[in-house]
């Protein structure tokens, strides 16, 4: 019980700390994109919006070798289906 507290008591204090960080940098930046666009957004939005694009690129990657190695397991499974099973052993005599 102690522990999880701890964790939560941490966790609150990071939240703090960015979302502080997040305040002092409320000041609007201009994001230039191609053909002379130009949006004005704050900075902390930026930052948040580079986050969230690179935590759903390493999901989708993480996703992907999932499902890859949940293919290779059924296969794998199939394989050991197929094969007899015999519960003893042939022992050649010597």
């Amino acid at each position: 019980m102690p522990m999880r507290i701890l964790i939560w008591l941490v966790r609150a204090v990071i939240f703090v700390a960015l979302f502080g960080l997040a305040i002092k940098n409320s000041a609007p930046v201009d994001l230039r994109l191609y053909f002379d666009v130009a949006w004005q957004v704050p900075l902390s939005m930026v930052v948040l919006g580079c986050f969230a694009a690179g935590a759903l690129l390493g999901a989708t990657a993480a996703f992907a070798t999932w499902i890859r190695q949940r293919r290779e397991i059924g296969q794998l499974r199939r394989q050991l289906s197929v094969q007899p099973k015999s519960g003893a052993r042939s022992t050649a005599p010597d």
